[in-house]
């Protein structure tokens, strides 16, 4: 095993999950495909493997330690490279994972992988999130809904609350200050059925502090929710 998948492996069992060869293995290949394709398509700024493991595989992992009762049904909203949606699919593999990318080289890279990896229970949308989240196969069907480096809080809520069941929960990965982004989207989250239940600091080995905003979803999305393509990106609610 190299360093970055002994890292891996290390920090994942510190924070009570564990992996097995098979799981650390497609680890290595998920780096190492992401490697390849980002010659040609530029999925991340992160170009070796110890990096990626710190910055994308432990950052969307510790989404686990706060997603509540472990998921049937997660969606990744934005999801790019695969972040955090794939990761959280190699941990519990029995869960059903909706990939949602609006753009196409990205969606194929997110096709390729999955096959590589030969994950079971992947469906990659290639569709913006206003129209998902308006489709009553996915509206307010999932346990889990995340997005990660997509927008900001109150646009990133219009996205995803709508595709989130009544008792599941919202994960947005985020920087270390929030405070200002979280008091701006408050009434967001409370019009679409949500509530913050904590805002929490994700420390990944030497990375910088993040923050892990958890939201729960306690109401119904209003119907009119999510608007129209652009719109909560262009109009924010207030």
């Amino acid at each position: 095993m190299n360093d970055g998948m002994h890292l891996l492996q290390e920090t994942i069992s510190s924070w009570g999950f564990t992996l097995s060869d098979i799981q650390i293995a497609q680890f290595a290949t998920y780096a190492a495909e992401l490697q390849q394709w980002n010659e040609k398509l530029n999925l991340t700024s992160v170009a070796d493997e110890q990096a990626i493991v710190t910055r994308h595989f432990l950052d969307s992992l510790r989404c686990a330690l706060s997603w509540g009762a472990a998921p049937e049904r997660l969606a990744d909203i934005g999801t790019g490279a695969g972040f955090p949606g794939l990761p959280l699919k190699i941990l519990r593999p029995m869960m059903q994972l909706t990939l949602v990318e609006s753009i196409e080289k990205k969606a194929a890279f997110l096709r390729h992988i999955t096959e590589t990896l030969g994950l079971d229970g992947v469906t990659v949308l290639t569709a913006r999130a206003e129209v998902i989240g308006r489709d009553p196969r996915h509206r307010e069907c999932y346990d889990v809904v995340t997005a990660r480096a997509v927008a900001e809080l109150r646009v990133l809520v219009e996205y995803c609350l709508p595709l989130c069941r009544v008792g599941g929960r919202f994960l947005a990965p985020k920087g270390a200050l929030i405070d200002a982004e979280v008091a701006a989207a408050q009434s967001a989250i409370s019009i679409l059925g949500g509530q913050i239940l904590a805002i929490e600091p994700v420390t990944v080995r030497d990375e910088p502090e993040r923050s892990l905003v958890v939201i729960a979803k306690i109401a119904p999305t209003p119907d009119r929710y999510p608007r129209a393509a652009g719109m909560p990106q262009k109009r924010p609610l207030d």
